[in-house]
């Protein structure tokens, strides 16, 4: 398992881990290329760049042209040099919905005369973002016929939009049977055709990747396949890979329709890939859209998928993100707009157990997809490929590392790390004649291995295990082992745990909104795979990543807004983050990968808990053009918060507000010698004549008031506005912690609506 990226732009896929090497092989892309029909080559030259340009209105009136029209307006701008007819082909995609602009090829020296024309806003070169189940439905309490399933009826007539790395559209998962038309607002098309084309489950698919060896929307890297059918896959029986986690495979809404936006590719997801898609998305009419894809922290107006992200929820369209892959350092994450749901990753209670057994007794738990079932119990000659002043390479079995070392015929234990995938130390264990591999995790990841499908019979186990198999190692001249193939487990107590992957908040753009919002699903999820792993069909894959938990509350999204459809996308986030679980399955705070309380930078709220969301009593509710004050509150110039809004602003007239005074379901404080007061506003969504009394868990050192203490609704959509001061205690209290965290709880017989306090000290 790799967190230390070698490159800055790269698939944040964790699951490049827990899959075999096959995703990333050519043989492996030409084979499903060749099962759909015969692919076309796109040349771009070399001396070009793609460039992302933002122009003002037309004075044509730019939202009623049509798009021709207003393809042929936006290359009335280019430069006189680029009259031609080839060259007026230099536009790639233009936008209507997400921004006014478009991306075009040009040389450095055509970008910089653009920008001089009076209309454009800006020139840039575009950006490279990166890519961020049988047992989880049951994990989240879904069950056929009862709750939320039955409320929402599985999330029929929903369209769920993906931008993602295609879809594999004849995969079981997203069969039609029984499935109705999309609905009449459905303006979406479908790019396959033949054999195997769209239908009443995947009613769209388009591809926006231009350098793509196809012109299809085929998912020839597995992850955009995987993440369709965890939102909303059908049931798909006899699920399993290498015989483990078999069961019935279902995604979180499983009557929603499908629209696949292929925006990446092996290489990476380019920036007017993923506008083209969201601005295609929003004018198809889809009612939920999931991005398991991201890039670092930029302000909100110069960040692509804040932008269309607010375009999508001025539309009422959800938008479920990824938080990101590069935890467990703080001030990591990716999609941290208050208007996107922002999602970590957490365990579940499936394991698939792989024992590391040594020489002197001691058993060491740890998980294999691959299991052979005639792997020896005898104990085998063990050794530490670092052992004896070998290179760093052979601690972390590199290719090629282990040619001097004798491995023959022995268990080798690996270190995770050197930018060397898990299956690839395998491979290099394997090639030099080793039996088995004990995979030791990093210190970073500790106590959070994964289930990965290994060349070679192996067990990931965590850094506290390896320093005692190394310690054993070293007390014996003849260390042996061997590894207990255990199967499927479910049941574990620790389960929801924190991922060490996930990233962790502070916000760095808005550091007054807490993120991530809420963490799901996101370690070992099994999932529909373009190919068979292990020869069997339907095919499957285990992997992990926040690419895996955005698609189950994209999911759970949808099945939210056919229960309720006169929410909004916002209502349904505060049902989301106000319901949220934050106990484990043992009873006890949900923990991180030390096995220590993860804190509300790792979590957000909690752990999503979908029934207990399908009636949260109350909500923090927003409206699109509530977001103005708290944008001029961050600094943003009139034209910078214009590019957001797509209407003019002027701060001058607006009455600003601070961060935390945005009516978000969390506090983020920064709190230095002084009180803090700021409002909130509840809106009823249960039953009327009710009467909520207010309950507070104050931050270490924080004195918290609430008036009124007690709130009676007596209407539906009520609006009610208490009030919040956060007061500075004893320094002394507070102890080393440079931030605290707590509670706000709003409790009747039946609800508590509970928004998480960070409170950071300065």
């Amino acid at each position: 398992m790799e967190l230390a990226l070698p490159l800055a732009l790269i698939f944040v896929l964790i699951s490049v881990c827990s899959t075999t090497s096959a995703h990333q092989n050519p043989e492996f892309a030409k084979a499903i290329e060749e099962h759909y029909l015969p692919t076309e080559q796109i040349n771009v030259p070399n001396s070009l760049l793609t460039y992302i340009v933002r122009v003002g209105k037309s004075d044509e009136g730019g939202d009623s042209l049509r798009s021709k029209d207003l393809l042929a307006w936006y290359r009335s701008l280019l430069p006189s040099s680029l009259e031609s007819d080839q060259n007026q082909r230099r536009v790639i995609f233009s936008y209507r919905n997400v921004m006014d602009g478009f991306a075009v090829e040009l040389t450095p020296e055509e970008a910089e005369a653009l920008e001089e024309k009076e209309e454009v806003v800006s020139v840039r070169p575009e950006r490279t973002y990166s890519l961020h189940t049988t047992h989880t439905p049951t994990f989240l309490g879904l069950q056929q016929g009862l709750g939320l399933w039955r409320n929402s009826d599985f999330g029929k007539g929903i369209i769920i939009g993906l931008l993602d790395t295609g879809i594999t559209p004849d995969h079981p998962s997203f069969s039609d049977e029984g499935m109705p038309l999309p609905p009449a607002k459905w303006n979406g098309l479908c790019e396959f055709s033949g054999r195997r084309t769209c239908n009443n489950k995947l009613i769209g698919a388009r591809n926006f990747v231009k350098n793509s060896n196809s012109s299809l929307p085929v998912d020839s890297f597995g992850h955009g396949t995987h993440t369709a059918s965890t939102a909303a896959g059908r049931f798909v029986q006899g699920a399993n890979v290498f015989g483990n986690a078999n069961g019935t495979a279902v995604g979180m809404a499983p009557d929603a329709h499908l629209a696949m936006y292929k925006v990446c590719d092996l290489s990476g997801c380019l920036e007017s890939a993923i506008l083209a898609g969201m601005d295609t998305a929003i004018e198809d009419g889809v009612d939920v859209l999931s991005l398991s894809l991201g890039g670092p922290s930029f302000p909100f107006f110069d960040d692509s998928i804040a932008l269309g992200a607010f375009r999508a929820i001025q539309k009422g369209i959800f938008v479920s993100c990824s938080a990101g892959n590069s935890g467990p350092d703080y001030a990591t994450l990716s999609n941290e707009a208050p208007w996107i749901l922002t999602v970590g990753a957490s365990t579940i209670d499936r394991r698939i157990l792989a024992t590391a057994k040594l020489g002197n007794g001691q058993l060491f738990i740890g998980e294999s997809i691959f299991q052979p079932h005639n792997f020896t119990p005898t104990l085998l000659p063990l050794v530490y490929a670092g052992a004896n002043g070998n290179s760093s390479s052979s601690t972390f079995c590199a290719p090629g590392s282990l040619k001097n070392v004798d491995v023959t015929g022995k268990v080798v234990l690996c270190e995770v790390g050197g930018f060397v995938r898990s299956v690839d130390k395998g491979q290099e264990v394997k090639n030099a004649g080793g039996i088995a591999m004990i995979l030791m995790n990093s210190v970073i990841g500790d106590f959070n291995p994964f289930a990965e499908v290994h060349v070679l019979p192996a067990t990931h186990v965590s850094y506290r295990a390896g320093l005692a198999i190394k310690s054993y190692i070293n007390s014996t001249s003849t260390p042996t082992a061997t590894i207990l193939f255990g199967g499927t487990a479910i049941g574990s107590l620790f389960a929801p745990a924190v991922t060490s992957f996930s990233s962790r908040g502070p916000s760095f753009a808005s550091p007054g909104i807490l993120k991530p919002d809420i963490i799901g699903p996101g370690q070992n999820i099994l999932a529909a795979w373009p190919v068979s792993l292990d020869n069997n069909v339907p095919s499957f894959n285990i992997i992990s990543g926040t690419s895996m938990s955005c698609p189950h509350l994209a999911g759970i999204a949808a099945l939210l807004k056919n229960s309720h459809p006169d929410w909004s996308p916002a209502a349904i986030k505060s049902a989301i983050v106000t319901s949220a679980n934050t106990v484990n399955l043992g009873g006890k705070s949900i923990l991180d990968q030390r096995l220590l309380p993860a804190d509300v930078f790792a979590t957000g709220a909690g752990h999503v808990n979908p029934l207990k969301a399908n009636d949260p009593g109350l909500v923090y509710d927003l409206q699109p053009n509530d977001y103005i004050p708290y944008l001029c509150g961050l600094n943003y110039t009139d034209k910078e918060i214009g590019l957001i809004l797509n209407q003019n602003v002027e701060c001058s007239e607006v009455k600003t507000i601070p961060e935390a005074q945005l009516n978000y379901p969390s506090f983020s404080i920064q709190l230095g010698s002084t009180p803090q007061f700021y409002t909130r506003t509840l809106t009823n969504v249960g039953p009327t004549n009710v009467t909520y009394f207010s309950e507070m868990d104050p931050p270490l050192g924080v004195g918290i008031s609430i008036s009124p203490a007690e709130i009676t609704f007596t209407e539906v959509k009520q609006k009610v506005t208490y009030t919040v001061g956060f007061i500075p205690g004893d320094v002394k209290n507070r102890g080393n912690h440079t931030f605290s965290q707590g509670s706000i709880s709003w409790v009747s017989g039946k609800y508590s609506v509970t928004i998480p306090v960070a409170a950071v000290y300065l």
